[in-house]
């Protein structure tokens, strides 16, 4: 047969110059490491405080960790890339980061759907709130989430 299949692709740098690669590189080094920062001390505070367990925090607690999972999903790599001055990535290498990448997205597209709900319910709803949100529905809505959010990573890659 007269076909091919990729072995690598080729990913596009922001500079060609060394001293700028190293610019990009401490760039999203510091954003990186102030979203492990900010996405860290949230689940912290959340985990800790007592206070804190009702089901908005535990809608941002899964957040806060979708957020952790899709920038650890594409940084890290775009910054040893810089540091190596390749731009290969391997087949399975892109097919992995764009399964995970969708997952994490598509995961976190339905939790901000459900967390308006959320407050929908608390502001317009307040006296049954906690008829429609009780633990066992913020668990049942959080793993539809995730699973959604699976299920579209699937279907796109």
């Amino acid at each position: 047969s007269n076909s091919t299949f990729p072995n690598e692709f080729l990913l596009l740098t922001f500079a060609d110059t060394s001293e700028l690669q190293l610019l990009h590189f401490g760039l999203f080094l510091g954003i990186y490491l102030a979203a492990l920062l900010g996405n860290g001390l949230i689940l912290t505070a959340i985990a800790c405080d007592h206070r804190l367990h009702t089901p908005m925090y535990f809608f941002l607690l899964n957040l806060a960790l979708l957020d952790l999972g899709t920038i650890t999903t594409t940084v890290p790599k775009a910054m040893a890339n810089s540091l190596r001055k390749t731009t290969a990535i391997s087949y399975s290498g892109c097919a992995t980061q764009v399964f995970f990448l969708f997952f994490m997205l598509g995961a976190e597209y339905s939790l901000l759907t459900i967390m308006a709900y959320d407050r929908y319910i608390a502001i317009c709803k307040p006296l049954h709130y906690w008829t429609f949100m009780d633990s066992r529905a913020c668990v049942n809505m959080v793993a539809a989430a995730w699973g959604s959010g699976f299920l579209n990573s699937v279907l796109h890659t």
